[in-house]
């Protein structure tokens, strides 16, 4: 919501009253937009890179301001906003130079930095977090301290290598998931030790997992990120929002030996640093990077995940190498919040699957373990004509659901529209007073929809799921009283599995299958750790245990 003060001749003041945007990723836009348009008095300012929704719902708000007050929207949208770039050249030189400011790009710089390196970051984006600071916020940490504290002492690397091999279909890298098996506990104790993250003291459990080994970030991955940006403010690191790398520039020996980049003022900055790690995140928001499988799944990731790194190694020079870029990780738990975006219902489905929450198909049938493995979950749901399940509720899991999702950046005004939509267009929320109201509205045969209610409630009495084996202990009450309530569940996907080739040093190989010195990679961007398709949690351990462990490999090399 904005205020804004009109004089007879011009706009004088634009203040956001109110707004429920991710912290961080929106900061710049809530603050910069008002600001030009009272500069420039236009409505054809520029916007903010990663912060779409925002831009356009404070220009949205504005022009409805303008419209309340007898103003010509039509002519401030017409008014040029002309800026002058910058035709400045900078020169500098460093130990470590890092492309990406993700969970892997702010990992690498706190390590190198913790080691003594000088050490430059690039964002393109307008903030630090990436990916990490709109998730859930969940991440493996076996063999950490957490885990343990939290009551799992038996977990092992080989039982961790073993689940992700099965949930990968055995294309799994077994050198890097080894390594990241073998790592993410010392990375988890040093960010809660080192960095100030914290972690909520309930581990999951999860069916992907034959031990409990994920934890959620208190407070999400928007508070996650939060925390470690302050860290890095309080480091000697170097870095630069608002700035694409262009360009990576290689010596006469085939050596990478810096980059070139530019930002959003114009500014040039050419680089010569001793190592180049790419952290650039995935290439999920470029179409022409993507399976035709994946072009037809929802998206939710980061605006800023196009695939960087891929293009920039893409060169004759460089010639990097690529594997398994046909894969994305696919969840079951997504809501259409915009033509082709999704939004993830995950933190909230969680919640109500702890209580009496099922999951029906078009027909009001139950046709999965709702406590099964997403991939599992995700196979029914494919299987569906529609290739969606609902998620079926009663008003106190719905009251539960309602603020576990807005970690996921779905707010109550959201969900409060979407019902008073109520089915009319995605994202689909029905609800209804009664069972029968509920069918109507969502065009499902209501005597079908009693009756798998009656069935599940009589297993929850029985204390056991004949149908499909849900545990007992995510049984826990009946579905009771209404209103009721069905939200769509559509396949979403935001991180892609495939990426660059790297060694068990993270270290890029080129097409010949040999390292391309001076060049790292971390994170997202690395393919073939999780196979074809990744665990709860796994992406943010992996990025993060890679940056830390990308630091540490290189550290030989530059040691001043």
């Amino acid at each position: 919501m904005v205020e804004v003060t009109f004089s007879p001749e011009q706009i004088e003041k634009i203040e956001v009253v109110e707004q429920h945007e991710t912290e961080g990723v929106s900061d710049k836009a809530l603050k910069e937009i008002p600001a030009s348009v009272i500069e420039y008095q236009s409505l054809a300012v520029d916007t903010v890179s990663g912060a779409s929704l925002t831009n356009e719902a404070i220009l949205a708000a504005i022009e409805d301001a303008v419209n309340q007050a007898g103003g010509d929207v039509e002519a401030l949208k017409a008014v040029a906003v002309e800026k002058e770039l910058s035709d400045e050249v900078i020169e500098l030189t460093t130990d470590v130079v890092i492309i990406g400011g993700g969970a892997s790009g702010m990992s690498s710089a706190l390590r190198a930095d913790e080691l003594g390196f000088d050490t430059i970051l690039f964002e393109k984006m307008s903030y630090l977090g990436g990916a990490i600071s709109i998730s859930g916020g969940n991440q493996v940490v076996m063999g950490s301290e957490l885990q343990e504290e939290a009551g799992v002492t038996d977990d092992s690397v080989d039982s961790m290598v073993k689940d992700f091999m099965k949930n990968g279909a055995e294309k799994n890298v077994p050198e890097l998931l080894t390594l990241y098996a073998e790592n993410v506990g010392q990375t988890t104790d040093w960010l809660h030790g080192y960095v100030g993250v914290q972690y909520d003291a309930d581990l999951h459990k999860l069916a992907e997992y034959s031990h409990d080994r994920e934890l959620a970030y208190t407070g999400g991955g928007p508070q996650f990120a939060k925390t470690v940006r302050e860290k890095i403010e309080e480091t000697e690191i170097d870095v630069h929002l608002d700035t694409q790398v262009n360009e990576l520039t290689v010596d006469e020996n085939g050596a990478v030996n810096g980059l070139i980049a530019q930002s959003e003022d114009g500014t040039t900055y050419k680089v010569q640093a001793k190592a180049v790690i790419i952290a650039s995140g995935g290439y999920g928001n470029n179409k022409e990077l993507l399976s035709d499988n994946l072009k037809s799944v929802l998206y939710y990731g980061p605006e800023s995940s196009t695939g960087d790194g891929i293009i920039l190694t893409d060169t004759e020079d460089i010639d990097a190498a690529t594997r398994l870029m046909e894969y994305g990780k696919t969840y079951p738990n997504g809501i259409e919040s915009s033509e082709g975006k999704a939004k993830s219902t995950i933190a909230g489905n969680i919640v109500v699957f702890k209580e009496n929450a099922i999951l029906i198909n078009s027909d009001g049938q139950r046709v999965v373990n709702e406590r099964a493995s997403n991939r599992q979950i995700l196979e029914v749901e494919l299987a569906q004509p529609e290739q969606m399940l609902y998620l079926l509720m009663d008003q106190a899991a719905f009251d539960l659901f309602k603020p576990a999702v807005e970690e996921a950046g779905i707010s109550e005004g959201d969900i409060d529209k979407w019902l008073e939509n109520n089915g009319l267009e995605p994202p689909y929320f029905f609800h209804g007073e009664t069972i029968d109201e509920l069918a109507k509205v969502a065009k499902i045969d209501g005597s079908v929809l009693k009756q798998t209610i009656d069935t599940y409630n009589e297993y929850v009495e029985a204390g056991e799921d004949k149908d499909f084996q849900r545990p007992v202990e995510f049984m826990s009450k009946k579905i009771g009283e209404g209103p009721y309530y069905l939200v769509e569940q559509k396949p979403r996907f935001a991180t892609t599995m495939g990426g660059l080739v790297a060694n068990e040093r993270l270290q890029v190989l080129n097409k010949k299958g040999e390292v391309i010195p001076g060049l790292y990679a971390a994170g997202e961007i690395v393919g073939g750790v999780m196979g074809d398709d990744s665990p709860s949690g796994a992406n943010n351990g992996w990025a993060l245990t890679s940056g830390k462990l990308v630091a540490e490999s290189l550290a030989e090399e530059i040691q001043k």
